[in-house]
């Protein structure tokens, strides 16, 4: 472990593991992801988001390519939630009618015929933002109930956005993790459904229906590098908040590469760096951290990781970086102010801090051994995904307006 001017990185042992003593990545395989990908495209709003190709920052930064997955662009919904979400609940209405989901669509499931056998289901969540909107949107385009809590602390913007897509939403007091639980509590006592995108003992089924839906994204992303005449990454930087979106891309890659899957490098804010602090721990065991778990990065702010996740993030992620929030703030100021023809991307908070930690890889003195040791050279092709927008507008001017977290040499 190192500590370089507060940025915290650990190597990973557990990566050297036989295979047979790692997790399964099977329910992220090739198969089950093509089921999921066929879903979404049933939808009338599916569009394959923009991957964007940052050659002028890549030269920049003396490496070999950087590609950047825009999910601004993900059903009009400014964030790439909305993928696990729908897939979840399309997967629990499917039960539901007996069917298998490669016999139903999007459009199937909004029949009045599916509404009358099936009744009114209210679907309840925990989010600080992005989930919570694409529950919301997903029960609403269903005609389905939702009911959303957030966590206290949570941007105004944001609430009105879930309330805008027809579900009952309001920001507790209580952190992220309680207001997981005070969901729960609530669906226990009205019958709901939780649709969360964190797993615990014996709530693991929707769960893990979010993060196969989640795996359209590296799926496309994949699909765009191929047909640009691209090769495969050779590393990818993963945000994590309980896990779930970091889970599903690592273990759709290690599923379908094996040895051959790109690099990864977790990436946490330092307020709530439970990933980290479990690596650290090397129990391979989960460990959560408590608080307010205060960051720019709201929808990284969760201080227990998902059991289902973090198992493939223990035995197949190389390296753990813990970030203050000025790393997220250059991140996006980065994307919004590209150089020459590099195009624009709007990336929030919690989807440039992979991108800002890169940069100061790139520029630090103090990162040199690190950056020799992840290989990032001329020979590098990275991969960022930046899994929102500007969500909360107000943050996201102040930074990239008015240089809110400013980087300080």
């Amino acid at each position: 472990m190192s500590n370089n001017n507060d940025i915290l990185w650990r190597y990973n042992e557990q990566v050297n593991k036989p295979l047979a003593e790692k997790v399964t990545t099977a329910f992220l395989s090739e198969q089950t992801i093509n089921e999921v990908v066929a879903f979404h495209q049933s939808f009338s709003q599916y569009v394959v988001t923009p991957l964007q190709s940052l050659d002028r920052l890549a030269k920049e930064f003396n490496v070999g390519k950087i590609w950047v997955k825009d999910e601004s662009h993900r059903f009009g919904l400014n964030a790439f939630k909305v993928l696990g979400g729908s897939f979840a609940i399309g997967k629990y209405l499917s039960e539901k009618l007996g069917l298998p989901m490669n016999q139903l669509t999007f459009e199937m499931l909004k029949s009045s015929a599916v509404k009358a056998e099936i009744g009114e289901v209210t679907f309840v969540t925990a989010t600080d933002g992005n989930h919570g909107r694409g529950v919301a949107w997903a029960a609403n385009q269903l005609g389905q109930k939702a009911v959303v809590y957030m966590p206290k602390g949570s941007a105004i913007t944001r609430l009105a956005n879930i309330r805008a897509e027809g579900a009952v939403a309001a920001i507790t007091d209580l952190n992220y993790d309680d207001t997981v639980r005070l969901a729960n509590r609530h669906a226990q006592e009205n019958g709901w459904v939780v649709v969360q995108d964190t797993a615990w003992p014996g709530y693991e089924k929707i769960p893990t229906w979010i993060m196969q839906g989640y795996a359209t994204i590296i799926r496309e992303a994949l699909e765009q590098i191929v047909e640009a005449g691209d090769e495969k990454p050779t590393h990818i930087f993963l945000q994590v908040g309980v896990g779930s979106f970091a889970g599903s891309i690592l273990g759709y890659l290690a599923d379908k590469f094996g040895e051959e899957r790109p690099a990864t490098v977790i990436v946490e804010p330092d307020k709530a760096a439970c990933l980290y602090k479990s690596i650290v721990a090397d129990d391979g065991e989960p460990h959560a951290v408590t608080g307010d778990l205060n960051t720019i990065m709201a929808g990284l702010a969760c201080g227990e990781p998902n059991s289902i996740s973090w198992g493939i993030l223990r035995d197949y992620a190389e390296w753990y970086a813990v970030c203050p929030d000025y790393v997220a703030a250059r991140g996006m100021r980065l994307l919004a102010n590209p150089q020459g023809s590099d195009p624009r991307v709007i990336s929030g908070e919690s989807g440039a801090v992979g991108l800002g930690l890169v940069s100061l890889l790139a520029e630090r003195d103090d990162l040199k051994p690190i950056t020799e040791k992840l290989k990032l050279n001329q020979t590098a092709r990275i991969l960022i995904i930046s899994t929102e927008g500007d969500t909360d507008p107000i943050t996201y001017k102040d930074i990239v307006w008015n240089g809110a977290y400013p980087y300080v040499k």
